[in-house]
């Protein structure tokens, strides 16, 4: 029999939170697959949280080797960005990313001497790792540097910058590492099929990431629909420190803050991070990748994404470089079914409406859901009709419906007033709106209006 490390109770949940169709049969069972070598990528410079990269790249026609810097990061809160693949670089030009940004872009086209399939996943990500005596491959202060020059930002979606999180600051001390393997939002399986395939990479790079912090103790939270993965990590963890703790099913469990109170029984306060309560918070994709980077010297250049939903003819998990456009990936899964309505970068919950398909996946692409005509029935838009359902599920306990009549206004010191810095946007109110207003619409309206006035 294994032994395993400490598996606790069930854990009561955050107040508030919905319980939408979670919809993960359509992928996780299906074990991850590979995309070929696409011909060209075309890699935006800033990927991530923060200051854009700056483009090192001298001229046109550049050759390339994979994983080589073609943006370095631009202080402390930016990221490296590497070609994911061997060939040349073509022409810089600007994309519009899902999330409404518009950024340098460097177009990289490809050559017939690249690892790819199998043989890539397992040099990243694959094979054995350590679980003790790291000081054989890395110095403890070394590892932020390692971390920051591979470009390691969350996978999770929110990207920031990874060495930030493991760099020792010693007016904020650290003691706790969470590991997040909730992956609550629906569709999405990405995570699930890397705790099952890949198990080992991310107890290395948990085990690694608390070093580097200087943490004592390292936590697994994953949610309890997941028990496939939670078997394969009880037997990577086995003989480590790791703990893990089974938490409900339950949107938006992987979210940082609502994990650390229901797992810690510590509260970050609003517009704080967990950093401020001493709590350094890793994705499991992350911390594979923060393995990669300290021991095998990788830099992020690719991750597995879901490709679900009803509207695309086969849903896959898919192994893949950063900078290949959507449609690529909608193709490499059998194309649109008929009814296709909608295609959505990331999940159905905090996505963006794809408009461009063409457009490139990025480090904190987690998923692709095309939604179908029926997915999209709902009822007309009305008037508020002060039900108070969004504010019941409000995990954080703010008044969407506030925030979202003063966005409508143009009311930015009344918004700010309800907090709306504050939204995680997590798309539990308009979920639960009776009257179909796009609150998340209007909560991120805001929020760009208050950034852009700080910065004035």
């Amino acid at each position: 029999m294994i032994a395993i490390p400490f598996l606790s109770k069930r854990h009561p949940s955050f107040q508030g939170g919905v319980h939408p169709d979670p919809q993960k049969e359509l992928t996780e069972h299906k074990p991850i697959e590979f995309l070929p070598v696409p011909q060209e990528l075309i890699v935006p410079v800033q990927q991530h949280l923060g200051r854009p990269g700056k483009n090192v790249l001298n001229h046109n026609k550049t050759p390339l080797i994979a994983g080589e810097l073609i943006a370095e990061p631009q202080g402390v809160v930016s990221a490296a960005i590497h070609t994911p693949v061997s060939g040349s670089s073509g022409l810089c030009s600007h994309v519009t990313l899902p999330n409404g940004i518009h950024v340098e872009a460097v177009a990289v086209q490809s050559n017939a001497e690249n690892l790819q399939g199998r043989a890539l996943f397992d040099e990243l990500l694959g094979g054995e790792w350590p679980k003790s005596d790291f000081e054989r491959f890395v110095r403890r202060e070394e590892i932020p540097e390692l971390v920051r020059k591979a470009g390691i930002v969350g996978q999770g979606g929110a990207t920031f910058p990874t060495a930030v999180k493991l760099t020792p600051n010693p007016q904020k001390p650290c003691d706790l590492l969470l590991l997040n393997g909730a992956e609550c939002e629906p569709y999405l399986t990405a995570d699930h099929r890397l705790m099952i395939e890949a198990p080992d990479a991310i107890v290395c790079g948990a085990l690694i990431a608390a070093l580097s912090a200087g943490c004592k103790r390292i936590v697994l939270g994953i949610e309890d629909n997941k028990p496939e993965a939670l078997h394969s990590m009880q037997r990577a963890c086995s003989g480590t420190p790791i703990e893990i703790v089974q938490v409900r099913a339950k949107y938006p469990q992987g979210g940082e803050k609502h994990l650390i109170r229901v797992i810690f029984h510590r509260v970050v306060p609003t517009c704080a991070l967990p950093l401020d309560v001493g709590v350094v918070v890793l994705n499991v994709a992350t911390a594979a990748m923060v393995a990669a980077a300290v021991i095998r010297k990788k830099p992020l250049t690719h991750r597995v994404m879901t490709v679900s939903g009803h509207g695309v003819v086969t849903p896959k998990n898919v192994f893949a470089p950063v900078g290949v456009s959507h449609r690529r990936l909608i193709d490499f899964c059998g194309g649109l079914t008929p009814d296709a309505a909608r295609v959505i970068s990331g999940g159905p919950m905090m996505g963006f409406a794809v408009g461009d398909l063409d457009s490139p996946v990025t480090k904190g692409t987690s998923g692709i859901t095309v939604l179908t005509k029926s997915d999209l029935l709902h009822q007309r838009q009305t008037a508020c009709i002060r039900c108070g359902r969004c504010i019941e599920v409000c995990p954080l306990h703010l008044m969407p419906q506030k925030i979202g009549l003063a966005a409508r206004n143009r009311a930015w010191d009344l918004a700010q007033s309800f907090q709306a810095q504050a939204c995680i946007e997590c798309g539990c109110c308009a979920y639960s709106c009776p009257a179909a207003l796009p609150l998340v619409q209007l909560i991120r309206l805001a929020k760009a209006a208050l950034r852009a006035r700080s910065t004035k």
